[in-house]
């Protein structure tokens, strides 16, 4: 088997599953209870937390557990609308957005929220003046993801966050979901960002909120005590250790897993490219990672499943699409419907080996040429 779809869920660490048992078996106390056993179980999860605030350089109080970065994203954009209407029903975002963003803002304009997207330069990223021109006194909210999970790019969320600091009353969300892991992450510029550890190497189910102790939010889940009053429920106390653990394993290997992802990313494009039936639309933004290409006149699921027959596995749009006919994130990149129309995603880790890319290419270049001869099936 080869994988080559890591930007959609990574297999998880040996360590991460090996402490998630530890606790499964070990620890079957409520962090709530008052009992001795509830007391263990909270002592290991504030401990865990704490891990977690110092290797992300935020506060314990201001991690928020969920179950996912789709959780995440809902709670604060949802959480900040609900919260601060009052002051304004305005939200800018981006067509680069997750389903998980675009979704929720999507119900809030249902409510008569008002929604602005920011404009994008000629390599995809937010032109910061032009989203400054979208600032108005009802503006509330910017959410902006700091990595495409479809394309790659990275926004520059340090300059979009410190332009965004002239305006006290805009809160800036940035869905962190594909920077963690990736890139080095700095926290100062934005007010909450969302986080998943199925991203790098950690349990599906498992996501965090960061959120800004001065900002307040409406949740989502009403009742029941947890760690914090913003996201209630019993305490996962297994995957919020399995959570810091791969964290932890991720930050401590982050500068040679890095470069061994860019190795491999630079011998895949160096192959790509000589395949003249394709388009490459990542760019010199995108991080390592991923690499988005598109095969015109063949259809993704096509080639998909193509590769599947192979025992090779890429994937189409982001796994958590609303099956749109095409890739917007695509289209707002390259404006061209043909590209965002047969667009599929190679993502990258540093499991992955030049044997891996040889078989992929090797196979990859004969279906393309058989499925252009076909007529893209």
């Amino acid at each position: 088997m080869i994988y080559l779809d890591y930007s959609a869920t990574t297999p998880v660490d040996r360590q991460v599953l090996e402490s998630f048992g530890l606790v499964v078996e070990n620890y079957i106390g409520n962090p709530n209870s008052l009992h001795r056993l509830g007391v263990e179980a909270k002592k290991l999860m504030d401990a865990s937390t704490r891990q977690i605030a110092e290797i992300l350089k935020v506060r314990p109080s201001e991690i928020i557990y969920t179950s996912g970065a789709s959780e995440a994203n809902n709670t604060a954009i949802k959480g900040v609308a609900l919260r601060y209407q009052n002051r304004g029903t305005h939200i800018i975002t981006t067509k680069l957005e997750h389903s998980s963003v675009l979704e929720p803002i999507h119900y809030l304009e249902t409510l008569g929220f008002q929604v602005s997207y920011a404009p994008l330069d000629s390599f995809g990223r937010v032109d910061i003046e032009g989203l400054e021109q979208l600032i108005c006194d009802d503006t509330i909210l910017v959410s902006i993801a700091s990595i495409n999970s479809e394309t790659g790019i990275s926004q520059d969320i340090s300059q979009i966050g410190k332009m965004l600091k002239k305006y006290p009353k805009i809160l800036f969300h940035s869905d962190m979901t594909q920077s963690i892991g990736k890139e080095k992450v700095d926290f100062s510029f934005v007010d909450l960002a969302s986080m998943s550890s199925q991203k790098f190497y950690g349990l599906k189910g498992s996501g965090v909120l960061y959120k800004k102790d001065s900002v307040v939010i409406e949740p989502l889940i009403h009742g029941g005590k947890s760690t914090t009053v913003y996201r209630s429920g019993t305490p996962a106390l297994s995957t919020i250790v399995a959570f810091a653990k791969a964290l932890r394993l991720s930050s401590e290997h982050f500068v040679e897993n890095r470069k061994k992802v860019e190795d491999i990313h630079d011998y895949l494009i160096s192959h790509l490219e000589n395949i003249e039936a394709i388009h490459i639309n990542s760019n010199s933004f995108s991080v390592p990672h991923i690499v988005n290409i598109s095969i015109p006149g063949v259809k993704p699921e096509t080639m998909l499943h193509a590769l599947e027959e192979e025992d090779i596995y890429i994937s189409t749009q982001t796994a958590c699409s609303d099956h749109f006919h095409f890739s917007l994130a695509v289209y707002a990149v390259t404006g061209e419907e043909k590209y965002a129309k047969s667009s599929i995603r190679i993502s990258l880790s540093h499991l992955t080996t030049k044997e891996e890319i040889d078989q992929f290419v090797k196979v990859f270049t004969d279906k393309v040429f058989y499925l252009t001869q076909l007529g893209g099936v």
